[in-house]
């Protein structure tokens, strides 16, 4: 990912100091379990315990031998001595490497659960104070019925709420290690030290593996990121929608000096919010590309290694970013119930057409008959742009159902948000 879109503790993670010093750890952790089972010899392991690789000296080695972990390997035991020979004992490059790569996955997705509490805790805020704001809620963007704008914050606060216990499962699913060989058969290296090798560093060994742990697991992570960057640009569009000229129910904060555009001084575009789309879609197509190294040869084969040098650290950098992005922009947003009210009350009435339809059902006209009647009104203020309550009261059968008092009392907003409290309860958020 792009410095632009970085921020520094996803950074740290994904750097490449970070994967070596976890491939250190994984050594280590292999020769501690060889030396409890009395493979390695204590005086070695003392001196083993300093070990550390030279940055340097690993990417002089690495442009001669074009093989990563044999040039971090060598940077560390041409410093370390004869006891540097125990180092990898029994393993092959994928035992250090998925085991680090897994280390590595828990640590971003504890950031991005940490960016999410606080994404999450905006959202609640933002429901609670506009929970009886009132503003049109709309369907194949018509207007439709009133909702209020915390039902909205509310929404996208519980969708949030599932997209944080995904990533949870995706850690619980990711953190397994393998120290199994090869092959996965444990031939140069005991399940017993797999054992203790994961226990030391916090995973589960792997039931069972080939030369690689199943990218099955990889690919968990990398869709459950793609879904949440799904719901992230769901939200992002809409508040993109809701700032457009004709609708201005919101606008993304806009501070005093910044320009919207380099050639029209007046506009106040919604960038932050294009922004998470752009990088939504991204992350989502690095999904498919997590599905695709599923499949690999035999016991393994390296077509997925490439790809993976990419879209994990690519995918978690974008989304901790547009996760803080759109976090910002909850938390800055202007909202405009003055605006909401008036579009409301733009169609002149007609949202109120269910409520008089129902109405006049209870007052034992055949829904076929009232829908008519309803309809006819309706599209006739739509076209004449008079008001649907009068036409209403000019019809002659809903006038012998309904006295007028009873009429007009169905042309209430109160009646939409009746339970919104309940819903705000049913949800948790109060």
């Amino acid at each position: 990912m792009i410095e632009r879109y970085t921020r520094p503790e996803m950074k740290k993670v994904w750097s490449e100091t970070s994967k070596y010093d976890k491939w250190l750890d994984v050594e280590l952790a292999v020769c501690e379990a060889l030396a409890e089972e009395g493979i390695i010899p204590p005086k070695d392991m003392d001196s083993l315990r300093g070990a550390s690789y030279n940055q340097e000296r690993l990417d002089e080695i690495l442009n001669e031998t074009r093989h990563e972990m044999t040039a971090f390997l060598s940077s560390i035991t041409e410093f370390i001595g004869p006891e540097g020979r125990w180092l990898h004992y029994g393993l092959t490059t994928s035992d250090v490497w998925d085991t680090a790569t897994s280390l590595q996955i828990i640590e971003g997705l504890d950031l991005l659960i940490e960016d999410t509490d606080e994404l999450l805790a905006i959202l609640r805020a933002r429901a609670l104070e506009h929970k009886d704001t009132l503003m049109m809620g709309r369907t194949h963007g018509v207007h439709a019925e009133p909702i209020t704008f915390g039902l909205k914050m509310a929404l996208w606060w519980d969708e949030v709420r599932r997209n944080r216990d995904r990533l949870l499962h995706a850690k619980d699913t990711i953190s397994y290690g393998k120290i199994s060989g090869p092959v996965g058969t444990h031939a140069t290296v005991s399940p017993s030290i797999e054992t203790k090798v994961c226990e030391r560093l916090s995973l589960h060994p792997a039931p069972i593996s080939n030369q690689v742990l199943q990218r099955d697991r990889h690919a968990e992570v990398i869709m459950t990121l793609s879904l949440f960057a799904a719901s992230l640009e769901k939200f992002a569009t809409e508040v993109r929608s809701l700032q457009r000229t004709e609708t201005r129910e919101v606008t993304e904060g806009f501070p005093k000096g910044q320009p919207g555009s380099s050639s029209m001084p007046h506009k106040r575009n919604p960038e932050l919010s294009e922004r998470v789309c752009g990088l939504a879609r991204l992350i989502r197509g690095h999904a498919v590309t997590a599905m695709e190294n599923v499949a690999l040869w035999g016991e393994r084969d390296i077509s997925h290694s490439s790809a993976e040098r990419i879209i994990f650290p690519d995918s978690f950098t974008a989304l901790d970013y547009i996760i803080n992005l759109f976090t910002g922009v909850i938390r800055d947003i202007n909202i405009y119930p003055d605006q909401m009210m008036k579009n409301i009350e733009s169609t002149r009435g007609v949202v109120f057409s269910q409520r008089v339809l129902l109405a006049l059902i209870n007052a034992d006209m055949p829904r076929e008959e009232a829908y008519k009647i309803v309809h006819d009104c309706a599209m006739k203020s739509w076209d004449s742009k008079e008001d649907f309550r009068e036409l209403m009261r000019t019809e002659k059968e809903v006038k012998d159902r309904l006295p007028l008092k009873d009429l007009d009392a169905l042309f209430d907003y109160r009646y939409y948000i009746r339970h919104v409290d309940e819903t705000f309860e049913r949800a948790g958020l109060v």
